[in-house]
């Protein structure tokens, strides 16, 4: 049985050009709260930008009157940008991400030619997660797990009995995360799985993206329970190197996602833009062949 107090109330925003979700999780037993895998709206053919998702959040927040603590990127996202740096600014709180980011850095500053300049140890958060971290929002008690595959950098966060896994798992009809990025691992991700799975089976998992498989509703919410029964690729019965063969196989039909580009330039800054140049204008970068 699920006491109330570890019930934190969920609501979850959807950015539809991304089919990202973001969440305000509050603490039931106070008006603390945390913001997760928030996304900054991006017109990639104009370079444009608005914050029109991350105002809705604001609207929320405002509204109910909730005190920010978090702000948390479950990984360096590839497919939108964050709102963090925004949202920080307006409400306040912490940006956190798990501490391989600097694995993330390293990587991505080489095949962006970032130069000296560019701080590989994480310093642009708030706060850098370490495996297995304990922490609160408000009274709610929280941690942090460390699941790489998807990324090296990529952790998932428990509150209370609501799990928040990144892209490490989709609904159970969608599988889970692909692992062909550079530092990710289709075995590792495998392993990965096998410790949120292993969490208590009525524990609520949520969801990062919902691409509606065989044009179902969109979904955002399911159990460990479900999972473990349900999902295509890692529900019980399937053995590791069967999921691997079947990752990888999959992974090789797959396209880059559409905003990888400006996506892990900005994220890796913590959701943060490169220094304006002399004509006050940012700009990104597009290396060719990189990702060949």
């Amino acid at each position: 049985m699920i006491d109330n107090a570890s019930k934190p109330n969920v609501t979850a925003f959807f950015e539809e050009d991304s089919s990202t979700f973001s969440y305000v999780v509050q603490d039931p037993k106070s008006n603390r709260c945390a913001i997760i895998d928030s996304v900054l709206n991006f017109d990639y053919a104009s370079g444009g930008t608005s914050n029109s998702s991350a105002d809705d959040i604001i609207n929320f927040v405002t509204e109910h009157k909730l005190k920010v603590e978090w702000i948390i990127e479950t990984h360096v996202h590839a497919d939108h940008i964050s709102a963090a740096p925004y949202l920080k600014s307006k409400l306040g709180g912490k940006i956190g991400i798990g501490e391989q980011i600097t694995i993330v850095q390293e990587t991505f500053g080489k095949v962006f030619n970032e130069g000296t300049e560019f701080e590989l140890d994480g310093s642009q958060f708030d706060h850098l997660f370490h495996d297995g971290e304990q922490y609160k929002i408000g009274e709610l008690e929280c941690s942090a797990i460390h699941t790489p595959g998807h990324t090296p950098a990529c952790f998932t966060h428990i509150l209370g009995d609501a799990v928040f896994v990144g892209d490490t798992l989709f609904m159970p009809d969608g599988g889970t995360a692909r692992a062909d990025f550079p530092g990710g691992d289709a075995g590792v991700l495998y392993d990965s799985i096998q410790k949120i799975l292993a969490l208590p089976e009525g524990y609520r998992v949520f969801m990062c993206h919902d691409y509606c498989p065989n044009g179902r509703e969109l979904k955002f919410e399911t159990t460990i329970k479900s999972q473990k029964n349900d999902n295509i690729h890692v529900k019980t019965d399937i053995e590791k190197a069967t999921f691997v063969e079947l990752r990888e196989s999959r992974d090789k039909t797959l396209s880059m996602p559409r905003l990888i580009l400006p996506s892990l330039q900005i994220n890796m800054r913590a959701g943060n833009m490169p220094e304006k140049e002399e004509n006050g204008l940012v700009y990104l970068k597009v290396p060719i062949n990189a990702f060949q």
